[in-house]
């Protein structure tokens, strides 16, 4: 199965506005688009915080999300077996998804585990601050008119605040094969 990450995918379109100086209109964000490969999205500098704060802000842009949702579209009927994560993955995007996976955690835990994400390009952050970024950035989410993050009614919640790795593994494992089994039979 081949993997996407959508955040990624809003992460590059705001590293590259903030290489232009913060100009962009839909003509620079189409281009942008259009240009994404899947090794792109694994520059690191993806993560810096300035690039989060503003594909949070730039995600709210329905030209932003239109030239987005055709790249994951395109993604997802190149590959066919794929794996989606994103806040509108299950509701806009990709609705008829054989497996929906609604992550929650408590902003504590989510934090410190971003923490250690972000350690390794700003040594200067705290936790604090990771935390409130968080929460403004799941409030912005939420709230906002296109696309907001919503659970789908055929989702199936998983809290991971006290889950390991492994633990997350074997949860997500016996979950897919459950998927699979219930729709295709056994394999």
């Amino acid at each position: 199965m081949k993997f996407l990450s959508s955040g990624t995918l809003y992460r590059f379109c705001a590293l590259k506005v903030l290489e232009n100086k913060n100009k962009y209109n839909v003509r620079f964000i189409g281009k942008i688009a259009k240009s994404i490969t899947l090794k792109k999205l694994q520059n690191k500098k993806l993560y810096n915080p300035e690039v989060a704060k503003l594909s949070s802000i730039i995600a709210k842009k329905s030209y932003v999300r239109k030239a987005l949702k055709s790249f994951q579209k395109n993604f997802i009927n190149k590959y066919r077996l794929v794996v989606v994560e994103g806040r509108d993955i299950g509701s806009k995007i990709m609705p008829t998804a054989d497996l929906k996976l609604f992550f929650t955690c408590s902003t504590k835990e989510k934090a410190k585990r971003r923490l250690k994400e972000f350690k390794s390009l700003n040594k200067k952050i705290t936790l604090k601050q990771v935390e409130k970024a968080l929460i403004q950035r799941d409030n912005e989410d939420t709230k906002r008119k296109i696309s907001p993050l919503i659970m789908t009614e055929n989702a199936v919640l998983v809290d991971t605040t006290k889950l390991t790795i492994k633990q997350m593994e074997a949860k997500l494992t016996n979950l897919v094969r459950s998927s699979i089994k219930e729709k295709y039979g056994n394999l």
